[in-house]
Formats: C-alpha cells, structure tokens, sequence
C-alpha cells in the first residue's frame, strides 16, 4: 500500500485499481441477499451478492459495475461512487476508503456531533441523574447522559451512523420490548419523521435514512404510506428501562434558537416511584463505567 503515496503515476494507478477491485469484491461477498431486501433465490456458487445485483441496488449499469470492480481504467463519479457506498453498505471509514482508492475527492461529511458545544455536554451532566439527551430534526442523538445511555440499554454501544431514536426503535427488537405501548407510538413517531422530513426534502442523509427504515422495518414501510404528519409535543412515556424496570417520564422539548431544529430533550420523573427508580438507573451507569481491577 505505500505505493499509493505520491504522485498517481502509471503504476500506482493500476495499484490502486487492484485494492480497488479486491475491496469492492471483499465488501460485495460479505452481504447477504437479505442483508438489502433481496430474496435468497437459488442456491449461490459463490459467497455474497452478485455483481449485477450490486449494479440493480445501486443504480449504474451492470458491465460499468463490473468493469470498476474488476479495475478497469475507468472515472467514476462522486454521485455513482456513493450509490456504490449505500448498496455495499460501507461504515465512514470504508467510504473514505473507497474514494481514495477511485482517486476521487471524498465530498465532506457533516458531523453533527460538533455542533454540540461542551456547554450542553455540561448540561446534560448537571441534569442527571434525569436522562437527557441532544438531538437534530432527523432525530440523530447528538449526544447525551449517562442515564439516558443506561435507559436505552447502552447506547454508547451502538454504531454513531445509527444513534438515530426512529432507526433503533424500529430496528432494535430489544429496545422496542422496553418500549411501553409501541404499537400505539409507532404511527406518532412516522408521522413525526414526515412532517419533518418535508423540510428537507432531497436532502441526501434524509433519503437515505428513509430508505434504510424502509428497507429493515416493513411497520415503517406499512405507516409510511399513509401520509399522517403531526409535530413534537410534550408529553408522558412509559419505558422499561434496564436494570430498573418500569419508569413513567414526562419528556420536554427544547430548541436551541428560533431557526434552530436541533433540541434538547429532557425526562423528568412523572410520579414518585419513578424518581427513586431514576435514581438507581443513574448508580447503575456510573457503576457500569467504573473500570474493573
């Protein structure tokens, strides 16, 4: 790999044509047809999705696909490499991996969780132990507390490119079992992501957040097309938080400017029984990060 250093002479392009085909190849064989809505179909002579089902999912034709994988001398695009990216489902360090081996300039990727200044991470500190937590219109949690980590189930566990409430509460069975009545929250929560959504429409990350609820949730596919919309409110939820059982919170919104869309939630006890039971979930947290001699 040091030969990808310098300048992209003759040789070093056609190194980085065969990392490239070997990656995409590795990436490809990894996945399975279930993996991105595919059905198994018969039986497969060699492990993964085949090249022209990678070509279908990612919109680009199956001999340009193949030939890119293959490493021809070929200059994709931006837009065709991060269909490639989507399809293969590639974390952020193999994007960025992905463009450099194509000799394409990477585009920028916002991380959001610089927006979150260290006063709010203080403030959510001093808020505990009330969980707490930060969170964008898409409902990517930005960040949050300790107590809010442990009522999740260990949210610091979870991949950052899906710390998102509306993916991990259709996608994450365990986190839908502690969910009190999610049948009836589920409709709220599409409706929610609707009506925010139409302020974005076209937005990249928000297509494609809609595209993975509807590909790994058929409730969220189902809701979806019934084009409800409603707005956050305040209200009470009940949750079986971990370690504690149930809790009932009244959950508050607060935004951070006027023509801001990222706000700060917080959950404050809604009877007696759950403030002594958020009192043991926030030992519990602290307990759990104290490292083990």
């Amino acid at each position: 790999m040091a030969e990808l250093v310098g300048t992209d002479t003759r040789s070093t392009a056609a190194v980085r044509r065969r990392e490239l085909s070997d990656f995409l190849r590795t990436r490809r064989e990894r996945l399975v047809p279930a993996q991105v809505g595919l059905p198994p179909g018969r039986r497969r002579r060699t492990p993964g999705l085949r090249r022209e089902e990678v070509a279908q999912l990612a919109g680009v034709g199956v001999t340009w696909y193949t030939w890119l994988e293959q490493g021809r001398d070929i200059q994709p695009s931006r837009q065709v490499l991060e269909a490639v990216a989507r399809t293969l489902r590639l974390d952020p360090h193999e994007r960025s991996h992905l463009f450099r081996l194509a000799n394409v300039p990477a585009p920028e990727v916002t991380k959001d969780c610089a927006a979150v200044p260290p006063e709010i991470q203080l403030m959510l500190t001093q808020l505990e132990p009330f969980p707490a937590c930060v969170k964008n219109a898409r409902s990517d949690i930005l960040a949050y507390n300790r107590t809010y980590d442990r009522m999740l189930g260990g949210l610091s566990a979870v991949p950052v490119e899906r710390r998102n409430t509306t993916l991990l509460l259709f996608t994450d069975p365990g986190l839908r079992e502690r969910s009190v009545d999610w049948e009836t929250k589920a409709p709220m929560l599409v409706a929610q992501f609707r009506a925010a959504m139409s302020r974005h429409v076209g937005e990249p990350a928000w297509k494609e957040l809609l595209r993975t609820l509807q590909r790994e949730s058929p409730e969220f596919a189902e809701l979806w097309t019934r084009h409800d919309v409603r707005e956050p409110e305040n209200l009470t939820k009940e949750f079986l938080a971990t370690d504690v059982g149930l809790i009932r919170l009244r959950y508050t919104h607060l935004w951070f400017g006027p023509r801001s869309e990222t706000l700060l939630t917080t959950y404050t006890p809604a009877d007696p029984e759950t403030a002594v039971r958020l009192e043991r979930l926030y030992e519990s947290a602290v307990d759990a990060a104290v490292p083990r001699t």
